[in-house]
């Protein structure tokens, strides 16, 4: 099954789970729990055996395009004794059980909504071992959608009222009302959140459609570095936002609101400084207007981990929308 059928089928699998609500479900609590954070049920044997070692292997890796290394969820690990009550309420489970039918099944809102629970049973460690590595990418990514949808849902509490986006581009981001614009020029917006020592950013501006072909992965970092030359100053005299060339940045052919994009993550630092910390570029084509569209974040926090600023972020991207 090719990446987009998989990700299509997660769709479908949480829509269709929540257009189905029946009056049990209506009844359970509200799951709870930090985001990007996964409960490991198995008994305590086998989570520090080979099958426990699958699942950090398989749950734990690293998030792309941080200067340190950071995992992609964070495990909570319970014995099955433990499983009861409020223990059963996390957002994302993945229950293992000794069973003479081996099988990995998705449920939803099972003991909480809203919830993904997998299921995966054999009538011994090894067999459910090799269920959840043959169905681990199904599983990543059925938990990422769902923690996107829970961060979608707690931005919306509180959406700014802010209308620079749509004015300046005719675009629309969900963003929280603690993000301010800072920037506003002719083809530049520039937006951002204070956080603990740091802050969160969102910039973006437009290019001709012939400023991008098929040397993408080159021309992307050079646009970055000219675009931060005029528009991002550092702190001192002199400096300026540029791309951090000593690490290869990850590229990917992706899609955004129905359009063709480039997704782009690596790190950022400040010419003349000692500024640094990850990004994430999409480049989204505009075959209408003849223009591409390119919005990023970037996170400033020396002294924080950064995982969960760029989930921010990146969650903030995928909401986009373009009006007509």
């Amino acid at each position: 099954m090719t990446h987009l059928f998989r990700f299509l089928f997660i769709v479908l699998l949480l829509v269709s789970c929540q257009n189905k609500v029946d009056r049990k479900d209506a009844y359970v609590p509200e799951s709870s729990g930090n985001l990007n954070h996964v409960t490991i049920v198995m008994p305590e044997k086998e989570w520090n055996s080979s099958l426990g070692e699958s699942v950090r292997t398989e749950l734990q890796q690293i998030y792309e395009g941080l200067p340190i290394d950071e995992p992609q969820y964070s495990l909570n690990y319970l014995n099955p004794k433990t499983f009861t009550g409020f223990a059963r309420q996390g957002r994302n489970v993945v229950w293992f059980q000794k069973d003479s039918t081996a099988r990995f099944q998705l449920a939803q809102n099972q003991f909480a909504r809203p919830q993904i629970v997998a299921l995966i049973t054999g009538e011994d460690a090894e067999i459910q071992e090799y269920y959840l590595q043959e169905n681990a990418t199904l599983l990543r990514q059925t938990i990422a959608e769902n923690e996107r949808k829970e961060k979608i849902r707690r931005i919306s509490k509180s959406l700014t009222t802010e209308k620079t986006l749509l004015n300046r581009f005719g675009i629309q981001l969900k963003y929280p009302s603690a993000y301010e614009t800072v920037k506003d020029t002719i083809n530049f917006v520039w937006i951002q959140k204070p956080v603990r020592k740091g802050h969160l950013n969102l910039i973006v501006y437009s290019l001709e459609e012939d400023r991008l072909g098929d040397k993408f992965s080159e021309q992307i970092l050079d646009i970055r570095d000219s675009i931060g030359k005029v528009h991002v100053p550092g702190r001192l005299k002199g400096s300026y936002f540029i791309t951090e060339r000593a690490f290869r940045p990850y590229f990917y052919k992706t899609q955004l609101d129905g359009k063709s994009a480039y997704l782009t993550k690596g790190t950022w630092e400040v010419a003349n400084d000692f500024m640094a910390g990850p990004y994430i570029n999409y480049a989204i084509l505009d075959s209408i207007s003849k223009r591409w569209i390119v919005v990023e974040g970037f996170a400033f926090a020396p002294s924080a981990n950064k995982r969960d600023y760029m989930f921010e972020l990146n969650t903030i991207i995928s909401s986009f929308k373009q009006q007509r």
